[in-house]
């Protein structure tokens, strides 16, 4: 009986600390540029109404939805919006959270900034300023002590035999 009750404890907790809504999940994969501008002269990927929801209006994609949280491929995750390598398949593990989580980002890929609620940190793609999700630290659960907690929709993956990198 406490068994269950502790089990059901720390799933609600784990929810809560990554989820800030919980929408329903489109996650098609949009390759087409888009013509318009953003952040100087860049041009992005043109985002479904669900993506632009989650990163440019920096929302949460519903736990346990999205395309990457259980993928165990060798590969890259990059932005979904500018194509930006962010995070190696060799920092993915299953924090058992509902998102994608990785120990460790790609150096200089990732901008930490306090979120306004002021007891967490946004990630965001440092190339575009694309919301990804949430950093967390002192959980234990691994060397690194950190969490990133990424919403799928935020993610395209390129496999390791088409890009050659990440072979560990």
């Amino acid at each position: 009986m406490n068994y269950r009750l502790i089990t059901a404890v720390l799933i609600a907790a784990s929810l809560q600390a990554c989820s800030q809504q919980n929408p329903s999940n489109n996650n098609k994969t949009v390759t087409k540029m888009d013509t318009t501008k953003h952040h100087g002269s860049e041009k992005y990927r043109k985002l479904t109404p669900e993506e632009e929801r989650v990163i440019v209006d920096k929302g949460t994609e519903a736990p346990f939805t999205g395309k990457y949280e259980t993928t165990t491929a060798k590969g890259t995750y990059v932005c979904k919006r500018c194509g930006a390598p962010l995070y190696r398949s060799s920092n993915k593990f299953d924090a058992h959270c509902g998102w994608p989580a990785f120990d460790d980002e790609i150096p200089g890929s990732v901008k930490k900034i306090p979120d306004p609620d002021g007891m967490r940190t946004e990630i965001e793609c440092a190339n575009c300023g694309a919301h990804l999700g949430h950093v967390f630290t002192g959980e234990g659960f691994t060397a690194t002590n950190t969490r990133h907690c990424v919403n799928s929709i935020s993610l395209l993956f390129i496999p390791a035999d088409s890009t050659g990198a990440d072979k560990k």
